[in-house]
């Protein structure tokens, strides 16, 4: 199956790194509020890549949060990528919205936000989406989807608390690397990216397309 003609000329926006903000959270959030006010399918969806070994993997995640210069998500930290993040704690992120023809690439390293701060977002979430937390075995095998139905069932009937369990919570993204990317006209799309030089100084570059 070639795909060969799938195409389409991207001429919404432009870039000018000469008049962009100092750092990129400032451009981040008006992008994010842009792509909100454009009605993006969830527009907080996001891919993380992580690595185990040379094997990448990559899967897609909700932001809830972008906290103390970083980008904050949640996930059962005994999953495949809550294990590759505690051998390899760098990880890539980008963000899509084609409704505005953009897209933003985040590298940086991922730490553990703080247990009152998971719990406070835990505690936030409807009581079907944390009791799924708690009996999920997150990228582990399962026999069926009964399994997991009952398991859920058993839970509720036992009467315990959703409490979140210690197998559960937040991360943060803290990005040395943004890059934006605008597309333009005949595939010379606007590409500026953001390094982190030193302590909260950031430098920009246009990148080829």
């Amino acid at each position: 199956m070639k795909l060969h003609d799938m195409r389409r000329q991207y001429e919404r926006n432009g870039l000018d790194e000469r008049i962009m903000p100092e750092d990129p959270f400032s451009l981040f959030g008006l992008w994010f509020e842009e792509a909100v006010a454009a009605h993006a399918h969830e527009a907080n969806a996001v891919v993380l890549a992580t690595l185990s070994g040379s094997r990448p993997s990559a899967r897609v995640v909700l932001l809830k949060e972008i906290s103390e210069g970083g980008f904050v998500f949640f996930t059962n930290y005994e999953s495949r990528k809550g294990k590759e993040l505690k051998n390899n704690p760098f990880a890539a992120m980008l963000f899509y919205w084609p409704e505005l023809e953009r897209q933003v690439r985040i590298e940086g390293k991922v730490v553990r936000i703080s247990r009152e701060a998971s719990e406070e977002y835990f505690n936030s979430r409807p009581e079907r989406s944390r009791l799924s937390a708690i009996i999920s075995p997150q990228s582990q095998p399962v026999g069926s989807r009964e399994e997991l139905e009952n398991a859920a069932g058993q839970f509720l009937q036992s009467g315990r608390p959703l409490q979140m369990p210690d197998y559960w919570g937040g991360y943060k993204l803290i990005p040395d690397k943004v890059e934006f990317w605008q597309g333009r006209p005949d595939r010379l799309h606007d590409r500026v990216l953001y390094e982190l030089v030193s302590e909260n100084k950031w430098q920009r570059m246009r990148l080829a397309p």
